[in-house]
């Protein structure tokens, strides 16, 4: 209820009025059943106006502390809004917790729901795309669910009249879905998870029209490239690599 109240009566007309954002390929999204919604980051606003725009609810996986609400007035305003609006935990603290700690994407994904996900996992710094996590292709291989590639245009906050950040209309394009069937299963090998992710950074590249560079982002901002060129990680494209081969089947067509 609250997710329709907040959709309906605050963010959707507010973005719409502000902003006037445009969509292309809305026919694109499936009318039903569990999807990955898959989307570049350029801008703290970017969730807001995908769920603004897109008619079906999205959930966002946002990481398990702030929905704990244990840090004072705003952490626990924080966790009550993403518990209100129906979000889901995620544990982002590695290796095999990690990946018990997706439970709850999985079973949203199960239920017939959208997840949706950024994966360079943090915002680009230059506009440019950075190479993706591989989280993407893990929940579409382990729910066996297609991805939907979304580039975002123009969701950068600029400068508007008397000096008050604003965005002037941004928009949302939606690629058709990517279909990973034959691959389900495979979300424990990480040839397999890498080659599904750059699929993905590449339909949404091809989308938005951004530059690719093949490091992740956080190391652009925060790491060892940060304020380096990165001439030399640029590429045409993500991946480029043949499929990953099926896997071998003895004759009673059981996997070794």
């Amino acid at each position: 209820m609250w997710y329709q109240v907040f959709k309906v009566g605050l963010f959707g007309p507010g973005v719409r009025a502000l902003w006037r954002p445009w969509v292309v390929g809305e026919e694109n999204l499936p009318r039903e059943g569990g999807a990955v919604v898959a989307c570049n980051h350029i801008s703290v606003l970017d969730p807001i106006i995908v769920a603004a725009m897109l008619d079906r609810q999205m959930t966002y996986p946002a990481k398990k502390e702030l929905f704990q609400g244990d840090h004072g007035l705003w952490s626990k305003i924080v966790a009550w809004f993403l518990k209100a609006v129906d979000q889901v935990p995620l544990d982002r603290s590695g290796g095999k917790r990690s990946v018990e700690g997706m439970a709850p994407v999985l079973t949203r994904l199960g239920e017939g729901g959208l997840i949706g996900i950024f994966p360079e996992g943090t915002r680009s710094a230059d506009g440019k795309l950075y190479k993706g996590k591989t989280g993407v292709a893990r929940m579409a291989l382990h729910a066996d669910v297609p991805v939907v590639p979304v580039a975002l245009i123009g969701t950068e906050p600029v400068k508007g009249r008397f000096g008050i950040p604003t965005v002037r209309h941004p928009g949302v394009i939606i690629g058709e879905p990517l279909h990973f069937s034959e691959l389900a299963g495979r979300q424990d090998e990480v040839a397999v998870l890498r080659w599904v992710t750059n699929e993905v950074m590449d339909a949404i590249q091809r989308l938005g029209g951004q530059q690719y560079v093949d490091v992740y982002g956080f190391r652009v901002k925060y790491g060892n490239l940060k304020g380096k060129d990165l001439s030399r990680w640029r590429r045409p494209r993500p991946g480029g690599t043949p499929a990953p081969a099926p896997r071998e089947t003895d004759r009673a067509g059981e996997q070794r």
